[in-house]
């Protein structure tokens, strides 16, 4: 986020006239203050010196949208509460000010916000969005139409806050690539379902744009002649790792290697009841002390001799290539008071065996890691089997 330059320091002068009610894409510098009704997409707080006296003053900064543009804002002496990005505000009187040639809005101490429905935020004609590809989505972008076709998709449950909700999350793509999605509304998709989508914004979600499309989002069924064909499912060719650990990662690709160890935490490990965060020492960094839920992890190092990529197995996919159970492992957990104890002996049914697994990669200061949408042993061809037998005899 950008910073917010020192000389726009000020009071905002006294508004004259009624504000006017402006969509966002319709802001100019110079005009007189105007009423928005905006999303909050990101927001930093923070302080700043006085010019006039040295001392401090906080400031909120970050950035807005209403469907039809995103535009930064700086609110000068905010609430001392919190506010969650994806709240949507209402403000007025709202100064229009200039900031690296684009318009910024100032919240100054006649601006009065408050919270705002859904419904509030302006409707939008599809035929005054511009058209975008799915490689020129960047987490805040929104006001655009997409024309894309569904390659995956699934309904989850998640909880928020003391709610449990369905949602459906996948991946879209078009001739520019890939992007994954999440979508809080049931349109009732199907894989090879030709979209035009206009309403949904981006997110940023580990390291990688997504499109998330809520009760505002329009899904309209097209013919898609332009799009890759229906039966097409994208990532699903085995690529060597050397050459898919590019900056940022992929939404989806496949790899195959052997396994060659694991990374701890792996094995049994214990998670918080309220929240998936796994239990360091009984405490959860968000709940505090709990009494932990048993589950199986396993973090799989593959290596195909051109690279190496973190696999994170779930209970399930765990359960599924070792042939151990939850139970099992509990059990000899109990017999062996190592707490490694289990991770090791997974980690001991799995090593030297090759792996085919297909998922999004993401790739971060950590390195390389993979959560599987797919995973199970590779069929070797001649050639493999020849180098299964050398490394198996390789002292």
């Amino acid at each position: 986020m950008e910073s917010v330059p020192l000389e726009a320091e000020m009071d905002s002068p006294e508004p004259t006239g009624l504000p006017t009610e402006t969509r966002l894409k319709d802001l100019r510098v110079g005009s007189a203050p105007v009423a928005i009704t905006a999303r909050l997409v990101t927001a930093q707080r923070r302080e700043i010196a006085r010019k006039s006296d040295g001392g401090r003053r906080t400031i909120l900064s970050g950035l807005l949208t209403d469907g039809t543009a995103t535009v930064r804002f700086t609110w000068w002496d905010p609430p001392a509460e919190e506010i969650d990005p994806g709240t949507v505000l209402r403000a007025v009187p709202v100064e229009i000010r200039e900031y690296r040639g684009r318009a910024e809005l100032s919240f100054g101490w006649r601006t009065r916000v408050a919270p705002a429905s859904e419904h509030e935020l302006p409707v939008v004609p599809p035929e005054e969005l511009p058209l975008r590809s799915l490689r020129e989505l960047r987490a805040g972008s929104d006001g655009f139409r997409l024309e894309v076709r569904v390659a995956e998709v699934a309904p989850k449950m998640v909880t928020v806050g003391t709610e449990r909700r369905e949602i459906h999350e996948g991946l879209l793509h078009d001739r520019s690539g890939l992007a994954a999605f999440t979508s809080w509304t049931d349109f009732r998709l199907r894989p090879g379902e030709a979209l035009r989508i206009t309403g949904a914004y981006v997110r940023e979600f580990r390291a990688r744009p997504q499109l998330v499309l809520d009760q505002r989002a329009s899904v309209e069924r097209i013919a898609g002649t332009e799009l890759p064909a229906a039966e097409e499912r994208p990532g699903t060719t085995v690529e060597p790792m050397g050459a898919i650990l590019g900056p940022g990662g992929r939404e989806r690709v496949t790899l195959e290697g052997r396994a060659v160890g694991v990374q701890p935490p792996s094995g049994l490990i214990f998670r918080c009841p309220s929240c998936p965060k796994s239990l360091r020492g009984g405490v959860c960094p968000t709940h505090g002390a709990v009494e932990g839920r048993p589950d199986l992890r396993l973090r799989l190092i593959l290596d195909d001799g051109t690279g190496a990529v973190t696999v994170n197995l779930e209970r399930a996919q765990v359960e599924r290539l070792t042939g151990e159970t939850l139970a099992g492992a509990l059990q000899f957990a109990r017999e062996h008071p190592d707490p490694a104890a289990v991770g090791y002996e997974l980690s001991d049914r799995l090593f030297g065996r090759r792996f085919r697994a297909r998922g999004p990669l993401r790739i971060d200061d950590f390195g390389a890691s993979m959560y599987p949408t797919e995973i199970g042993p590779a069929e070797p061809g001649p050639d493999r089997a020849a180098l299964d037998l050398r490394w198996r005899r390789s002292p």
